[in-house]
């Protein structure tokens, strides 16, 4: 089963992040939380082409992704988890765990250093949220999580299935709590004991920047409560919250070109922009 999944790897994450794409959409334009400040046209352009661009840079630059360095980490029992001979159940889990924990980790140094900072504020610089947020990371920023997430995999000897699994379910979590989508309280409250929720994650996008500076967490909620940056609500509440940073609200924030030249550039004085 194993050898299959790695087989179909393009198939079935490409597969699976279509069919979650279209199920939180759906469920936008069915049920969404808040009303859009712009039109989809303004954004989603700018939003869609950072992921293909993102997927060109990826492609070119790297042999081999994430379960593929897995798979020739496992083929020469390399990393902490092969040396240690870990049962490959407990393996798995202990993978999928560390993984996680390594995205929340780089996510908060990502807002804590200034020069990574500027890579990762494309992604904050949306003026509404939805889906497609999810989506928009500067390639730049692609680049470094992924020298990163192969750093952690090979040193760990996390096993190919493992990082598969990780890589749909962050990619599906993502989606799931960046959009803009509407259900009951009393579920979101039992939801994120589990998983980071819309409603959790959408204070991280606060255009306040001590909400920015909360709920790191992607996938799992419990770093958050763990290292003590999580926060439960905007002050503002979800309804009446701005979403973005406030430097950046005019065509830098929903242009293609504005958005690859966003590490370049820098705040002034009066909230503005100018190159450095």
């Amino acid at each position: 089963m194993s050898d299959w999944l790695l087989h179909h790897e393009t198939s079935i994450r490409l597969g699976f992040f279509l069919i979650v794409l279209l199920a939180m959409m759906a469920w936008e334009w069915r049920r969404p939380r808040r009303s859009l400040s712009l039109l989809r046209v303004r954004r989603w352009p700018a939003n869609f082409g950072l992921i293909a661009v993102d997927t060109v840079v990826l492609r070119l630059l790297f042999p081999l992704l994430a379960v593929g360095t897995a798979q020739v980490t496992a083929d020469k029992s390399w990393g902490l988890l092969n040396r240690l001979d870990v049962p490959w159940a407990l393996a798995v889990i202990t993978a999928l765990l560390v993984l996680d924990l390594t995205v929340y980790a780089q996510h908060v140094a990502f807002h804590k250093i200034a020069l990574l900072w500027r890579l990762h504020r494309t992604h904050h610089t949306d003026l509404d949220l939805d889906v497609t947020t999810a989506l928009r990371f500067h390639p730049l920023e692609i680049v470094l999580s992924m020298l990163i997430k192969l750093a952690m995999v090979t040193a760990l000897g996390a096993p190919p299935v493992a990082v598969l699994l990780f890589e749909m379910l962050l990619n599906a979590t993502a989606m799931f709590n960046h959009s803009n989508i509407d259900f009951s309280p009393g579920l979101d409250r039992i939801l994120r004991c589990f998983v980071v929720t819309p409603d959790m994650h959408r204070v991280h996008h606060s255009i306040h920047r001590v909400e920015t500076d909360s709920n790191f967490g992607f996938n799992l909620p419990w770093w958050d409560r763990l290292f003590g940056t999580y926060r439960d609500q905007p002050q503002d509440g979800h309804i009446g919250m701005k979403i973005g940073l406030k430097a950046f609200r005019d065509w830098r924030a929903t242009r293609m070109d504005g958005l690859l030249l966003q590490p370049f550039l820098k705040s002034n004085s009066n909230g503005g922009a100018q190159p450095t």
